[in-house]
């Protein structure tokens, strides 16, 4: 850090920080430095999405679903998005939304069952709070 209190380095170097620390079990350091290079660069496709992981990771969904809304709104058809915004949205108890995203996310990419397996989950999460 310097004595203003900004990382060393630049952007680049703020994110592979960030993976670093993620990847390394810290999130919440992680979404702390990423925030910081996503105010710097807030178009990076690759910081928004690390940054959305790092916040989810941390137990910050409600953060992750405006860092997904975000990579979203800069590619539509981003399926990683929408299935990092569907989570999201399910740990923050919105399971609308998740159903949503999470029906993207399968309507993008039909071949990861992983993306299927979430919403169907939701899916009957939401069936059960109906009764």
């Amino acid at each position: 850090m310097t004595e203003t209190g900004t990382p060393e380095g630049g952007v680049y170097e703020w994110y592979q920080r960030g993976l670093q620390l993620l990847t390394s079990g810290d999130p919440a350091a992680a979404a702390t430095l990423l925030a910081r290079a996503s105010e710097t660069e807030p178009e990076s496709r690759s910081v928004l999405e690390a940054l959305g992981r790092a916040q989810f990771d941390a137990g910050r969904h409600a953060e992750a679903i405006d860092s997904f809304t975000r990579l979203i709104a800069v590619n539509p058809a981003d399926d990683y998005a929408h299935f990092g915004l569907g989570l999201a949205a399910s740990r923050a108890g919105d399971l609308e939304l998740a159903v949503e995203h999470l029906a993207l996310a399968v309507a993008l990419r039909p071949d990861l069952d992983h993306y299927a397996r979430e919403l169907r989950g939701v899916r009957a999460r939401r069936a059960r709070g109906a009764r």
